[in-house]
């Protein structure tokens, strides 16, 4: 089943479009919630707006979540951002 928690997918639409996220919840009403590097917290989603990959992490181990979206490249841009503001 492509629907299913620990999927990695690509977003298509919205103001995450072309970001990588992993589902964490799917819902009783279809919709699905995601964790993708854009955002801090987790978001509704439907099912319709995502490109399923064929990858699928273990959603209750942080460091795969971030390895599989990507988040950790973005903490380290920014702790190097930060270095140069001191």
């Amino acid at each position: 089943m492509i629907l299913e928690v620990g999927r990695v997918c690509i977003k298509k639409y919205g103001r995450d479009a072309g970001k990588k996220a992993v589902i964490t919840a799917v819902e009783d009403d279809g919709f699905v919630r995601i964790l993708t590097a854009a955002r801090a917290k987790e978001r509704r989603c439907n099912p319709r707006h995502l490109e399923f990959l064929a990858q699928k992490v273990d959603v209750k181990d942080r460091e795969a979540i971030e390895d599989a979206i990507g988040s950790v490249i973005r903490k380290s841009q920014n702790q190097a951002a930060q270095g140069s503001r001191q």
